[in-house]
């Protein structure tokens, strides 16, 4: 005699939060792709000012300014990530620590 498996089976529960959990993951990975044209990787102007923790209107300062590198393609801006990365590593500034001994006698 064959069983009849229901939506109640908890094999079949199991299953399907499974494939909800996996569609989920997949989701917040295409969301958050950035495909790569010609091996570099862009930002719009959204996604770079939630990266750096700025304003869009920052960045904007920062492109009259001469300090952001950028593509306009019509309205578009975007911001080639391997040009964010190398001003960032050229305008890090090395920690230091004072050595200084304080003696009160």
């Amino acid at each position: 005699m064959s069983k009849v498996i229901t939506q109640d089976n908890e094999q079949v529960i199991q299953i399907y939060n499974r494939l909800k959990d996996t569609l989920t993951r997949l989701e917040d990975i295409l969301k958050n792709n950035n495909p790569t044209f010609n091996g570099h990787r862009y930002m719009n102007d959204a996604e770079l000012a939630n990266y750096l923790k700025v304003s869009r209107r920052t960045l904007q300062e920062y492109r009259n300014n001469g300090i952001l590198s950028y593509y306009q393609i019509g309205g578009k801006i975007l911001y080639r990530e391997s040009d964010i990365e190398e001003l960032l590593e050229k305008n890090r500034q090395e920690a230091f620590r004072l050595n200084i001994s304080w003696n009160f006698r």
